[in-house]
């Protein structure tokens, strides 16, 4: 009888957890993550003021923004994690506006991921990805321009630290200048902490990225046919840092 209290009342602490999270709650055995998660439609525990990022990647940040300030620096996190519903407040944005240009869906669809990743695959659902400027510079509005970032841009210093620095603590540019690389424009604002995004994208795309996208309601999703799916996978998922594959 005692036995047979203690097997209940585990299975009830048990039943209690999956409740409280809901974003390991369609997990397997074998898969850490649900689909929920990965697509940004779970409610993960994130860390932060002013940013939102998952414990660990929050704790190598602040070392980060610590070394840096002692150089005359503050990393300042202009975008970190984003929703599924974030993400397709941007999407939809940007697609209407190039329609509005009188652009063809599927143009519009072409032109939005030149930055734009589409909803349920955006890096920026995992809370381990980071867009930084340099906050001890004031800047414009749309500080997250290329050419801060190089020549004689106000971010000029800090790419060039945070080139040097920022693998040290787990952190590696995700879209590189690189001639050979495919997908996403270069970015040199967007950081990913590599320890938790490596086995994240690793499990996504072990998914059907083609179903779990085609079942979303997303502007211009009839153009996410099985070629356009595998293109996108290859160019713009995969197209990254070569520290960020697993």
């Amino acid at each position: 009888m005692n036995s047979r209290r203690k097997f209940l009342k585990t299975s009830a602490f048990a039943s209690i957890a999956i409740i409280s999270a809901p974003s390991l709650a369609l997990s397997t055995s074998t898969n850490r993550y649900s689909n929920r998660y990965l697509i940004g439609k779970s409610t993960p525990a994130l860390y932060g003021k002013g940013y939102r990022l998952l414990k660990r990647a929050h704790e190598a940040f602040l070392d980060m923004d610590s070394a840096a300030r002692k150089h005359g620096m503050r990393i300042r996190v202009v975008s970190s994690y984003r929703s599924f519903y974030h993400q397709n407040l941007i999407w939809t944005r940007k697609y209407n506006r190039y329609r509005s240009r009188k652009l063809s869906p599927k143009t519009a669809v072409e032109y939005n991921i030149r930055y734009t990743a589409i909803p349920g695959s955006s890096r920026h659902h995992w809370g381990t990805e980071i867009d930084v400027v340099d906050g001890s510079i004031k800047t414009s509005r749309y500080p997250l321009n290329t050419k801060n970032f190089h020549g004689y841009g106000i971010y000029k210093n800090f790419r060039e630290w945070m080139d040097e620095n920022a693998y040290k603590y787990g952190y590696f540019r995700v879209y590189t200048n690189d001639h050979t690389r495919r997908g996403f424009k270069y970015e040199p604002w967007h950081y990913s902490f590599a320890e938790l995004a490596k086995p994240m994208l690793k499990e996504y795309t072990e998914r059907d990225v083609q179903n779990i996208l085609k079942e979303q309601e997303l502007l211009g999703k009839k153009y996410f046919t099985e070629t356009f799916i595998k293109q996108y996978t290859k160019d713009n998922i995969l197209g990254i840092n070569k520290n960020l594959l697993v």
